[in-house]
């Protein structure tokens, strides 16, 4: 009789350990594909605000005439955006692209012709709800990264993780510093 519980015990326990193994395995599974939506979510913004880029500058072109460095600045940083491959050259390409949006900006309040045009006030409003969806699609893309990472670092689904080979993810980190500090409000 003794015998027969130890058996049974065993078998549960190696029950137990299996399910386990199947679940940690299911889980990580799961996380990388959310790793790859959210992605996939920053993928399709980034190219809609690629895509409006050349809508802003052209409409800026014909007020902005001797801005032409701002132009090439703009379009160049663009280029490079579209051309990058992989987390950290996208992030560090679309840090460079927004820092050469940012001085594009900059220069247009120097034209309130340019303000007023109907034309460039809807592509800039556009682009502006592009910039905050790629905001909120960074985020998301980071937190499924950061429950990705946990799992894999974490004991016991770390073991799984080492087995089936699951690779840790890059986050989607700003490289430009000027971005990281907080602006200074002055009222004088």
């Amino acid at each position: 009789m003794t015998g027969t519980i130890v058996f049974w015990v065993i078998i549960g326990i190696l029950i137990f350990i299996v399910l386990y193994l199947i679940t940690a395995y299911n889980s990580l599974i799961g996380l990388r594909n959310l790793v790859k939506n959210s992605w996939s979510q920053i993928d399709v913004q980034l190219k809609r605000r690629h895509d409006l880029i050349p809508n802003l500058v052209e409409t800026a072109k014909g007020y902005m005439g001797h801005e032409r460095n701002t132009f090439e600045s703009v379009t160049k940083a663009r280029a490079e955006a579209t051309a990058a491959r992989g987390v950290p050259q996208i992030a560090q390409a679309e840090s460079r692209l927004s820092e050469a949006i940012s001085r594009f900006m900059v220069i247009v309040e120097n034209y309130p012709e340019l303000k007023a045009n109907q034309n460039f006030l809807a592509v800039q409003e556009e682009l502006a709800s592009t910039e905050n969806r790629i905001a909120f699609a960074r985020q998301a893309y980071n937190d499924a990264v950061l429950f990705l990472n946990n799992k894999i670092e974490m004991f016991p689904s770390s073991i799984i993780a080492g087995m089936f080979i699951f690779r840790k993810e890059v986050f989607f980190e700003i490289e430009d510093t000027t971005e990281r500090t907080v602006p200074k409000v002055s009222f004088n």
